[in-house]
């Protein structure tokens, strides 16, 4: 697996997870503290995640970290 399609399946995850609760992306960037664009780049795909990143998101999910990267 390429580092793209990683970070396309990390964002096609946090899709689900987040329409799961019924969250929009403006949902989610408010539990974890971060802006929309910032959700948007991630879900799409655009950029890297950090680790923290994917910490934080799962928090604001409240899920295990795990569940980020069962695809």
């Amino acid at each position: 697996m390429t580092k793209d399609e990683l970070k396309i399946k990390i964002g096609r995850r946090i899709v689900e997870l987040r329409a799961q609760k019924g969250w929009s992306q403006s949902d989610l960037a408010r539990a974890c503290d971060k802006d929309r664009q910032a959700i948007e780049k991630l879900e799409n795909g655009r950029v890297n995640p950090t680790l923290y990143s994917l910490y934080e998101l799962s928090q604001a999910l409240e899920i295990p970290l795990s569940e980020l990267t069962r695809f």
